[in-house]
């Protein structure tokens, strides 16, 4: 039942579609706006997101009569906005620092869980046993609590020159993603 090469491939495919090490930026950017990350609650909003959709994605999909493409392009739209921010330095997104839903929104959603990942997942349960595609989500969503725990020490060890130029280049990396998202799904 279990497959290490499964796991493996599933592990590889969901690390570099979520990019958390990419999201570092936009997570520092979050933790300042509103003085912390929670990075219990991010995770745990991610994985019930993510498998969620894992078992009823294609249902939710179907009953709003949206296909693959259409989800891949609103995913791709709110990539774009948000490396446009990143690079621009400006504020498109109006969060509410008395609310503290950074964590779940941008954070949770859609960075950690956009279009990108849950298409990748029902691609993934198309081609995977269930059991090694649930490992693989649990792998990621282990170094995804990693990261956003660790993004205070992260922060301190690059300062704010080094925390500037990365997510600037980090947001150019977003406006690629989403180009791309646009040119595979128009």
């Amino acid at each position: 039942m279990f497959s290490l090469k499964e796991i493996a491939s599933v592990t590889l495919t969901l690390f570099a579609i979520i990019d958390i090490l990419g999201s570092v930026p936009i997570i520092i950017q979050i933790r300042q706006r509103e003085g912390g990350v929670n990075a219990e609650k991010a995770t745990l909003v991610a994985a019930a997101l993510m498998v969620s959709f894992l078992f009823v994605g294609q249902s939710i999909l179907s009953l709003f009569g949206v296909d693959f493409q259409s989800f891949a392009l609103a995913g791709a739209i709110i990539i774009f906005l948000i490396g446009m921010e990143m690079i621009l330095g400006i504020e498109l997104f109006r969060h509410d620092p008395a609310a503290g839903t950074g964590s779940i929104v941008p954070l949770a959603f859609p960075l950690i869980v956009g279009a990108g990942t849950m298409t990748t997942l029902l691609s993934l349960r198309a081609a995977y046993q269930l059991p090694n595609v649930l490992a693989g989500v649990l792998v990621n969503l282990i170094f995804v609590y990693l990261v956003i725990k660790s993004s205070a020490w992260i922060e301190r060890k690059l300062g704010k020159a080094g925390e500037d130029i990365l997510r600037r280049v980090f947001g150019v990396i977003l406006l690629a993603i989403a180009i791309k998202l646009f040119k595979t799904n128009f």
